[in-house]
């Protein structure tokens, strides 16, 4: 749609002058100077009346004044605009308001450095193209600190509007290191991360909130600042086998399933065969694994989920096992990871629970005690662990790829410096302010 303010003589051709003014309404181009650093727009408004903001009375004009404004590139090139603001003078003796300067809040804000068109597409560049501060604030023309300073406004306003967290019904939890740094100069390395996994209007995963500490007291302290009304919405809270966010749970959540994450229970078994597969090492051959050394040569097939595992693999784990009488213990740990893996590859939930019932009797019995202990850990989460069949296989997988983007944006911002504008740009590429219409999104 082209601005039907444009005087320009070939406006139905869609010519340059045109373009350039799309997104700004009601402003009125004078000139354009085209240099080799960018784009001049010279622009007025079209309104020659207005009223006092005071009283209200009809104003009358008192001369112009010069603002300038950048606006988002157009064509790879920076766009500067020169608006020349009517100022206006009341002409009732009782009103406070003496003079005052026009402003259109749909094309920049009140004092604003950059136009709403410039924040927008800042704020779109951030959230969607992974791209840094300065290099949109080079695009811009304009400096890192002038660029920030509008743009940490809108995202904190919006970090800050409560509706974002309406509608959560199932709650993920997991760390997160944000930098390693001495903590004393910076602060805790450790952050805990809140993450929305309700498929509703959010089809995917979204951060909540990122807060300093890796403990039950910082989840807790978060969960009771979200209010009542939150807490008793959630229905599904997911975790890693972390004893101090249990805890926080059983204390803010005490209506909501709480739900083992399956990653971090095979997580457990695949660590569990490899402290046997190391231990029977060093006790065998006396030092750790070689080249030419049978159990050194299965390692990464003991990882391996058996239905992936070729011909040729599955006859080196019987050579391997078969090398040595000591080798049997590998064997079984083994076979318990497996039973384990096995357990979220069921037909059905009811299978996959009665087979979790079974492992969770007979492994802390087993006299290898690696195995053991993998046993007597599944006891004590059983009844988080059994909740995976009985919330149609609830985990905290979406947590773990929202860690994956905000590990990602740190690396190409090469780090950061200031928690609050971590937290903001994390919550920002990680759809956590989607849901504030403060984002211009």
């Amino acid at each position: 749609m082209l601005n039907s303010t444009c005087a320009c003589p070939v406006a139905l051709d869609r010519c340059d002058r045109c373009d350039l003014l799309l997104g700004l309404p009601g402003l009125h181009l004078i000139s354009v100077d085209r240099a080799r650093a960018g784009f001049l727009l010279e622009v007025e408004s079209c309104d020659p009346v207005a009223g006092c903001p005071g009283c209200g009375v009809i104003a009358a004009g008192h001369g112009r004044i010069v603002t300038s404004m950048i606006d988002a590139p157009w064509a790879d090139r920076p766009v500067r605009i020169r608006w020349r603001k009517r100022r206006w003078i009341c002409r009732e003796e009782a009103c406070l308001v003496v003079t005052f300067v026009e402003q259109d809040p749909a094309v920049c804000p009140p004092r604003g450095l950059l136009t709403m068109r410039a924040l927008r597409w800042a704020i779109g560049q951030l959230r969607r193209e992974g791209a840094t501060i300065q290099g949109l604030a080079r695009q811009l023309g304009t400096t890192w600190n002038t660029l920030w300073s509008q743009v940490q406004p809108v995202l904190a306003r919006a970090a800050e509007d409560p509706t974002r967290f309406e509608g959560v019904q199932v709650l993920g939890v997991d760390e997160h290191v944000w930098h390693h740094r001495v903590p004393r100069l910076r602060g805790p390395k450790e952050l805990t991360g809140m993450v929305d996994l309700t498929r509703s209007s959010h089809p995917v995963a979204r951060l909540l909130d990122l807060v300093p500490g890796r403990s039950g007291k910082s989840y807790r302290d978060w969960l009771d600042e979200r209010g009542e009304m939150f807490r008793k919405r959630v229905e599904i809270a997911t975790l890693d086998p972390f004893q101090g966010y249990k805890n926080a749970i059983d204390d803010q959540l005490e209506d909501a399933t709480c739900v083992l994450d399956a990653f971090h229970v095979v997580k457990l078994a695949g660590a569990a065969v490899d402290d046997v597969h190391r231990r029977i090492q060093q006790e065998t051959l006396g030092h750790r694994g070689r080249t030419g050394d049978p159990l050194y040569g299965i390692r990464h097939v003991l990882r391996a989920g058996r239905e992936r595992i070729t011909e040729r693999q599955l006859a080196r784990l019987d050579a391997a096992f078969a090398a040595h009488p000591e080798h049997v213990a590998v064997e079984v740990a083994y076979h318990c990871t497996q039973q384990v893996r096995e357990v979220f590859h069921q037909p059905t939930s009811a299978a996959g629970r009665r087979l979790a019932e079974k492992l969770i009797t007979s492994l802390p019995s087993c006299p290898i005690p690696e195995i053991a202990r993998l046993g007597k850990t599944l006891r004590r989460w059983k009844t988080a662990f059994l909740a995976y069949f009985d919330t149609n296989g609830a985990s905290n997988g979406g947590a773990e790829a929202i860690n994956g983007i905000i590990e990602l944006g740190r690396r190409i911002a090469r780090g950061f410096r200031n928690f609050e504008h971590y937290r903001l740009r994390m919550l920002l590429i990680t759809g956590g302010l989607d849901a504030s219409p403060h984002t211009q999104l």
